[in-house]
């Protein structure tokens, strides 16, 4: 089942927000993300907040939920308008899930086109849906292309059946190109997502999806190593022994290898789990999360940030939309983290990018830690440390550091 979600503060009743959140707002961007929660099948490795239809019971539904999502959407702009961070176009939206195509394209693109009566949209701003590669059709994908969504991001996982049989993914790897040509055809751009280090997973096979990937030319892939949470099927099945635990040895062998294949096709990482073609490719609505940018979270168990305030929804479909349904606000709970835990975050998301942690945001402490990092081959040395067109310094990653990136933290930090 997904996991419980965290304590907090908390929240007003009216989701109504403490006026320093709009403190500033002009020199942030805003983006949207709506989180779509239904799956036909349960993922065995997955923890998030997704539900299949027996798993909803009374009260939420496919057919009522973009009511409900347009329900926080109103709701959206009441609260931000009130602290004055309400005024600015949304620069990215994001509809993630679960399978957000389970619902009816034209619902989305309904969906879209309220947000954008309630916000608008910067110039070229980019619109993203997650997909399963068997949840779309030509027609399907036609029809968001019209409305306004210009990206589609595959969740294809792996190019081998008995891999994908293990992630309990329902797609075949005949389906991912036969999508991404039918997402080309609509005029989108396209991402794929991948998933390394399962349980039986060669590193061959590993090398056979990646070539499958470079076959298809998208625009951007991500890479990620499968990582086994608490309360999952998979993780079940590894504590009976029916198949074996992920290896950390063999995660790296595996990275190391998507670098280098990604690399050599002319995809540039940007982020430790993502590559792209070029800047303008970047997913640039997880770069503005990186970036400490502001977002509103639609639906259950979805998470905003705006100001230096954080909350999340409640986490049931139902309980959510009768919240709605009797005007009360979603939101759970809340907080406003310490300047220590902001700093912590921003040192653990900025130096997981290419573009680098600028020196800047480092104490005198920490700074002095970076070059045992140099010399541990874990950052770039000082010549090579890149620089903005303000010629601030930064802090980049090798390709060893991009392995440890969690331990150059803590370096840095001192922990």
């Amino acid at each position: 089942m997904p996991s419980t979600l965290p304590d907090g503060d908390p929240a007003p009743t009216d989701g109504s927000l403490p006026a320093s959140a709009g403190a500033n707002a002009a020199q942030r961007t805003l983006s949207l993300y709506l989180h779509v929660p239904f799956c036909r099948v349960r993922c065995g490795y997955c923890d998030f907040n997704t539900y299949t239809a027996t798993e909803l019971g009374n009260g939420a539904s496919r057919e009522t939920y973009p009511d409900a999502m347009a329900a926080e959407l109103a709701l959206s702009e009441r609260v931000l308008n009130d602290v004055g961070a309400g005024e600015r176009p949304l620069s990215t939206v994001f509809f993630g899930g679960g399978t957000p195509t389970l619902l009816p394209a034209q619902a989305l693109g309904d969906t879209l086109r309220r947000a954008v009566d309630h916000y608008g949209l910067v110039p070229g701003a980019e619109v993203t849906t997650e997909a399963n590669p068997d949840s779309v059709t030509p027609e399907s994908l036609q029809t968001l292309a019209d409305s306004g969504f210009t990206r589609v991001s595959f969740g294809m996982q792996s190019v081998r059946p008995h891999v994908l049989k293990v992630l309990d993914r329902t797609h075949t790897p005949e389906r991912v190109p036969q999508a991404v040509a039918w997402a080309r055809e609509a005029g989108l751009d396209v991402s794929l997502d991948l998933i390394y280090g399962t349980p039986g997973e060669s590193l061959e096979d590993w090398r056979a999806s990646l070539e499958a990937v470079l076959a298809m030319e998208p625009d951007h892939v991500s890479a990620y190593a499968l990582i086994i949470e608490n309360g999952t099927k998979l993780a079940a099945q590894i504590r009976r022994g029916e198949v074996p635990n992920v290896d950390d040895d063999d995660h790296a062998d595996k990275y190391v290898l998507a670098d280098k294949i990604l690399a050599d096709a002319g995809y540039d990482w940007y982020e430790v789990s993502n590559w792209a073609r070029g800047r303008h490719h970047r997913a640039h609505h997880n770069v503005a999360y990186w970036m400490d940018q502001d977002w509103w979270g639609i639906g259950p168990g979805a998470h905003s940030h705006v100001g230096g305030v954080r909350w999340w929804n409640v986490k049931h479909p139902a309980a959510y939309q009768q919240r709605l349904d009797t005007g009360v606000s979603p939101v759970h709970a809340r907080e406003i983290p310490d300047a220590e835990a902001r700093h912590l975050e921003q040192v653990m998301l900025r130096i997981r990018l290419a573009d680098g942690l600028p020196l800047s945001l480092l104490s005198d402490e920490e700074r002095s830690r970076v070059a045992g990092l140099v010399a541990d081959g874990l950052v770039e040395p000082a010549p090579a440390r890149r620089a903005d067109a303000g010629g601030e310094r930064r802090l980049v990653l090798t390709l060893r550091g991009r392995l440890l990136a969690d331990g150059v933290v803590r370096t840095l930090l001192g922990f």
